[in-house]
């Protein structure tokens, strides 16, 4: 569970938990990651660890960002299925035994997908709706539409996810890409427990920027596909000028605001074209410098990993690296 600035749903958000895992009865681990938080997310899920042995807390040395977050947590647990969910409540733990149910009829990913989404602007449901659609025109991999990161996922899937260390990440993109056996759980999304959303729109295009570079070469052919037409656009147009010129030679007279205009349209053409390139070219830059995808300030509680209940493989609790 990536957390920023949660500390006020964070309680709940454990009491729910825990009251889904105690129905399925299975031994389990809690592993809340914090994301840089600047109110006290940190405190509130360092005393839930001390009060429950099956919590532990990852602490990041500062905020990566979601994607960062969630590697972090996908780098250290290890278990035959792994749940992934924010700690907001707008995804209901609840939904978990669904997934479980199907993961045991041979689901390698169950994927919450919403059927009401509560609390959010109209604006935001349409944008979120034409992002999914663009995807889907713009790449080859078939990523389910209505969905966000909530989801079950097998431990295979999980191993592979981790191999997977691109600097630019969209996870719910790179488990669509890896395939196998993934299914739709429906639900009805909740409005937020507490506090704000942690997505505000310049987070959002920034993300939806990385899923389409992240998964597709589309816009490169684009700008290719309006650089051949605008080339034929002009030798038609140069032919209908030389023709016209040959039949009525008075008839055209040289203005300045033409040559303007041809000037402009043109040069945002080139500028398109260079900030698509560029978009790209900056991915590349960053790839290549291998940066950890997070550094872990150190790793607190689960120290009772022989607890009934619990599934912990690592009980250090000053553990610190980077992934």
């Amino acid at each position: 569970m990536p957390c920023y600035n949660e500390a006020e749903s964070l309680p709940e958000f454990a009491r729910r938990t825990k009251q889904v895992l105690a129905a399925l009865g299975c031994r389990h681990e809690i592993l809340l990651v914090n994301d840089g938080s600047r109110d006290g997310t940190l405190a509130v899920a360092k005393s839930l660890a001390a009060a429950d042995p099956c919590i532990r807390v990852v602490n990041l040395l500062r905020n990566f960002g979601h994607q960062a977050a969630v590697t972090a947590g996908l780098d250290l647990t290890e278990s035959d299925i792994v749940v992934l969910i924010d700690s907001d409540l707008q995804d209901p733990p609840e939904v978990i035994v669904e997934m479980v149910a199907e993961w045991e009829k041979g689901a390698d990913v169950a994927y919450g997908k919403r059927r009401h989404r509560s609390g959010e602007t109209g604006l935001k449901l349409f944008t979120a709706g034409a992002f999914y659609r663009l995807m889907r025109c713009l790449t080859k991999t078939h990523i389910p539409e209505d969905t966000g990161d909530f989801r079950l996922m097998d431990s295979r899937v999980v191993k592979v996810l981790r191999g997977m260390r691109e600097q630019h990440r969209f996870i719910r993109g790179m488990v669509a890409w890896i395939g196998g056996v993934q299914v739709p759980v429906y639900y009805d999304r909740e409005s937020r427990f507490a506090g704000l959303s942690k997505y505000p729109y310049a987070k959002m295009i920034s993300f939806a920027i990385d899923a389409i570079t992240s998964f597709s070469i589309v816009p490169l052919r684009l700008v290719t596909c309006l650089a051949l037409g605008i080339l034929l656009l002009a030798l038609v147009a140069a032919g209908i000028v030389f023709v016209i010129k040959l039949v009525n030679p008075g008839f055209f007279i040289p203005g300045f605001p033409a040559m303007m205009i041809t000037v402009i349209f043109f040069g945002g053409v080139q500028l398109l074209a260079l900030g698509v390139i560029g978009e790209y070219t900056g991915r590349m830059y960053e790839a290549v410098k291998l940066r950890p995808l997070y550094i872990v300030e150190a790793v607190y509680g689960g120290t009772a990993s022989s607890h009934a209940g619990c599934l912990n493989p690592d009980p250090s609790t000053t553990s610190k690296s980077g992934g």
